[in-house]
């Protein structure tokens, strides 16, 4: 697919190296030839839910179709922890996995303390990120959910350990697809790239070669939102995208000029993220 203005891409990778921390999950596992175990048809059950002070959406997606109603949790926050593990509860779920798109700087990672009230759940960060998680995911790796699982995009310029996670590509699989884009791709905009590493031109590259070249129905879901929308498509991040539209070059002077205030939770966020959210609770059992 040819993208509009852009001077210069990075082939897509091949996302076929299956996660091997998650095949060991039994419930996370889809049948594959010659296992005794009958596979069943994926039932997606969807739900986006938001946390208002930081205008951060979490995902939570999960195969109900499957025995055991595994489900993840895509960048949850502390302030709503307790409310995602009733949704858990109350869908008779079974969470497997806690998972971050990046170490966010903007709130506190709900992941550490998923873990302290759902037992056996297990988190997941990019190995680039250089965070603590139980699960470091490399581009390409597959996560499974039951019979449904996400595809590892590498897709770092916002911070160095930026992934999107997308739903598989198959006749079982949801269609339209799913991306899951962090802060690298919002909808009309992208993720700031002054700090944790950011690179214009990375990001530029990132989103080019590994969001817009997904089919053009793609469902693209971010992180956050400040002006009340919750879904884009890859067609219309391409033909609206007031930033990612433009060349590199001018999209390098757009991010070099945002002039944007250092974020207020940032000294807090980014060491907590990085063991998992956990930060406070590490300093203490130290002293």
């Amino acid at each position: 697919m040819q993208v509009l203005g852009s001077s210069r891409f990075v082939s897509p990778i091949k996302l076929h190296r299956v996660l091997p921390a998650v095949r060991l999950e039994a419930s996370a596992v889809a049948a594959m030839p010659g296992d005794n175990a009958v596979t069943t048809r994926p039932v997606l059950l969807f739900r986006q839910l938001f946390e208002k002070e930081s205008s951060t959406y979490t995902y939570l997606v999960a195969d109900t179709a499957h025995p055991d109603r595994p489900a993840v949790l895509v960048d949850p926050v502390d302030r709503t922890a307790d409310r995602d593990a009733s949704l858990v509860k109350e869908l008779g779920l079974k969470l497997l996995y806690v998972m971050n798109t990046h170490v966010h700087a903007d709130h506190i990672t709900g992941t550490g303390l998923l873990k302290t009230k759902v037992p056996g759940v297990k988190s997941i960060i990019s190995k680039a990120s250089g965070a603590r998680a139980d699960v470091l995911v490399d581009p390409g790796e597959k996560i499974f959910i039951g019979n449904l699982f996400l595809e590892v995009r590498p897709t770092p310029g916002h911070t160095k350990g930026c992934v999107t996670y997308v739903t598989g590509e198959g006749l079982e699989q949801p269609h339209p697809r799913m991306a899951f884009t962090g802060d690298a791709l919002l909808i009309r905009g992208c993720g700031r790239t002054d700090f944790q590493g950011g690179d214009a031109a990375q990001l530029y590259n990132s989103v080019h070669s590994q969001i817009f070249t997904l089919p053009l129905d793609t469902l693209l879901y971010p992180a956050h939102d400040y002006r009340g929308q919750t879904v884009t498509t890859v067609g219309e991040e391409l033909q609206y995208n007031p930033r990612l539209t433009k060349d590199e070059e001018s999209f390098k002077a757009i991010m070099a000029n945002l002039g944007l205030p250092y974020p207020k939770m940032i000294d807090a966020a980014v060491p907590a993220n990085m063991v998992c959210g956990l930060h406070e609770v590490l300093q203490s059992s130290r002293v």
